[in-house]
């Protein structure tokens, strides 16, 4: 699905965290790794949720304070072996996959659970996923059906049948498709049709002539013949048809926009009808592929990327038919390979998780299925994770906090100083009309007539993405349900959602170190609150100042306004692109602008917002640190993380965050309260001059 929800952390992790997973394929949390975060006395840490223990205080905060902040956790924390990353998201989430896991191996254990129920679907998903020797008996008969109707393909009617049915059942590959909002008619839904249909993460990685880009190439094509294999075929069968694969989809990739490209909405929105799509490109069979996904009822169609559909349907004329039921039948494979035998789930991980990832060996068994029963019905799990979890007070604590920074957010917008007044009414009026969620959904989802089997796990997979796709299908013509939620409750994540004009905080994530109801307010600022700073800035960065208050892809700045917005945000993209990780791999700054933005936004607000709180109540100091002092490195503990290079190189390519360390040091370079709290004058390595500090929101 179009990615519609901005997300505090990666997508790669977003709403998997609950399991540690960094990639669509591969899991990375170790359950013997423990979170550093104590609740001891003064003399040891600095209130809840700030440990001595973790800082580095051989280094000069005003050098380096993600070094200083974080230095003696990184040295202390290396990552385990399952790991791609380790950091405080996955020590929450280690947090989160004990109590997940109590509540799963209860579910599994009672087989006279009411029909129907949210402990009947995650028990009997969770059994079944845990019973390794029915799955590994099984072998490839779980995907037989689907891999002899791909044989039986004899001309294009039936590769477009075959294509419609696999893309009800979850299965990648050609484009993606699917129903969410119109962007300029936000209280609508429409149907989407974008760019996809590649192995590897991005098109950069069949394009690039780098050494590691041209490693990986090489690596994914002994993977494509080793699933091969694992299909059925010889070697030399195997080979050819790894090559197959390779070219198609590098044609693919060749048509496909970058990351960066992705990003302008205006550009990714071009509305059409079902039939002049049709002319447009002959060879999709449209009409015969949305009668076959259940969307035939759609008069329109919003085209993300046009010159990719123009380049698919060509190919799908000139490319012969055996070689595309090839294609089709690795994107059968890579999709399921996760959930069948043992040798499949192995070459995944071998690839995904070791080649592209750096993980050096498998997350353990109940790790992985408890992701994919969250993948697959967590909203099923997630009404007993915040029965377990989340209390009411919790949940109130934090909705004071949400409206303690909308508040001070509303404060730094009418004291602004490069917008006029009628583009600030605009921007109030917008965060007046932010929609808050905290925990969970008030309506759950029942999952009604979805058939959750103990012995059959891949199928439970299979019929769990049949739901989801009928579901989303299913909202051509209906009204917008603004109860929906995008991310599990168990999910160590947050988003904001532009066409709903709405910020989510799942309870996974609202827990400490995060935040903490009992917790000093300085840390609870630095760390959550900043983080509903964050999101709410992300309604008005470079991507989310593109919507209305009601959500709809609109301009609504004055000329000149914008023109001041786009200059300070080209500084925030000079800022980070000057930022080198690995040699002279350096971040993306286009790419990674909309999360900066919003994190330089986010601090600021949480620190007018802490402000307002410790006229109240000021406790002074803590172990011999001001609140100031504690806000800064409760923000700087949130972005702690040790990475492997295999990993850190895919975000950079790939994910729209930065990492860690510059998360932590971007904004803080850019505040004066960071420079009076840890005493940083000219010379320092993080003081910027005056004209060069970017502030924005």
């Amino acid at each position: 699905m179009k990615n519609r929800q901005l997300l505090l952390y990666p997508a790669a992790l977003a709403g998997m965290l609950l399991a540690g997973c960094s990639s669509s394929t591969t899991t990375t949390t170790d359950e013997t790794s423990a979170a550093t975060t104590t609740t001891g006395t003064a003399e040891t840490n600095m209130g809840r949720g700030l440990d001595l223990a973790n800082l580095d205080t051989t280094v000069n905060p005003c050098e380096d304070f993600y070094q200083y902040a974080n230095g003696g956790w990184v040295k202390n924390n290396p990552i385990p072996a399952s790991e791609s990353r380790w950091g405080s998201f996955n020590e929450l989430a280690e947090k989160n996959n004990a109590v997940l896991r109590e509540l799963l191996t209860e579910a599994a254990s009672n087989t006279t659970s009411t029909k129907g129920s949210p402990a009947q679907l995650v028990g009997d998903f969770y059994a079944a996923g845990m019973d390794s020797v029915a799955v590994n008996k099984a072998g490839i008969t779980p995907i037989k059906p689907e891999l002899d109707r791909i044989a039986a393909i004899k001309n294009a009617d039936d590769l477009v049948k075959t294509v419609a049915d696999l893309k009800t059942k979850g299965v990648s590959g050609y484009f993606s498709m699917y129903v969410t909002q119109d962007d300029k008619i936000s209280t609508q839904y429409a149907l989407w049709a974008t760019q996809g249909g590649l192995g590897l993460p991005d098109r950069d990685y069949y394009l690039k002539d780098d050494a590691r880009s041209k490693t990986i190439r090489t690596e994914y094509l002994t993977h494509l013949q080793n699933m091969f294999k694992l299909l059925g075929d010889d070697a030399a069968t195997a080979q050819k048809k790894a090559k197959t694969v390779m070219d198609i989809e590098t044609r693919l990739a060749k048509a496909s926009r970058t990351r960066v490209e992705l990003r302008d909405p205006y550009a990714n929105y071009n509305k059409t009808t079902v039939q002049e799509f049709a002319k447009q490109n002959p060879n999709l069979k449209i009409t015969q592929l949305l009668t076959g996904m259940g969307a035939q009822s759609s008069k329109e169609i919003i085209v993300g990327q046009p010159a990719f559909f123009k380049e698919l349907s060509n190919m799908l004329k000139s490319i012969p038919v055996t070689d595309w039921k090839t294609y089709t039948q690795w994107h059968l494979a890579r999709t399921s390979a996760p959930y069948l035998s043992q040798e499949f789930v192995q070459e995944n991980f071998n690839f995904y998780g070791k080649v592209l990832n750096g993980a050096k060996e498998m997350q353990p068994r109940w790790k992985r299925v408890l992701r994919t029963t969250d993948d697959a019905i967590g909203e099923a799990l997630g009404q007993l994770y915040v029965q377990k979890t989340f209390s009411p007070q919790a949940k109130q604590k934090a909705l004071e906090m949400v409206n303690n920074l909308q508040e001070a957010f509303k404060e730094h917008v009418a004291e602004l100083d490069w917008m006029s007044d009628e583009t600030k009414k605009r921007a109030l009026e917008k965060l007046d009309a932010f929609a808050v969620k905290i925990g969970y959904p008030d309506k759950w989802e029942q999952y009604k007539d979805l058939q959750v089997d103990r012995n059959a796990y891949a199928a439970n997979v299979m019929r769990a993405s049949q739901f989801a796709f009928k579901k989303n299908i299913g909202k051509i013509g209906q009204p917008i349900d603004r109860t929906e939620w995008f991310m599990s409750p168990p999910t160590v994540n947050a988003y904001y959602n532009p066409s709903m004009n709405e910020i989510v905080f799942p309870a996974g994530i609202l827990q400490p170190p995060f935040f903490d109801p009992n917790a000093d307010d300085a840390v609870n600022y630095g760390g959550m609150g900043a983080v509903i700073g964050h999101e709410l800035t992300h309604g008005f960065d470079d991507q989310g100042a593109k919507y209305d208050f009601a959500g709809n892809l609109k301009d609504w700045w004055t000329k000149e306004d914008l023109e001041k917005f786009n200059a300070r945000a080209s500084m925030v993209d000079q800022q980070y692109s000057g930022y080198t990780v690995l040699d002279n791999l350096h971040v993306n700054g286009k790419l990674t602008m909309g999360e900066n933005i919003a994190d330089i936004g986010g601090l600021n607000i949480a620190y007018t917002a802490l402000q307002k709180a410790l006229k109240d109540k000021n406790p002074g100091l803590i172990a011999g640190f001001t609140p100031e002092q504690r806000f800064f490195l409760a923000w700087a503990q949130i972005w702690r993380v040790n990475m492997r290079d295999e990993a850190q190189n895919q975000q950079i390519l790939t994910d729209p965050h930065a990492p860690g360390r510059f998360r932590t040091n971007g904004p803080v370079s850019n505040m004066p309260q960071f420079y009076e709290a840890f005493d940083c004058d000219q010379g320092d390595k993080m003081f910027k001059a005056q004209d060069s500090r970017v502030k924005i929101w």
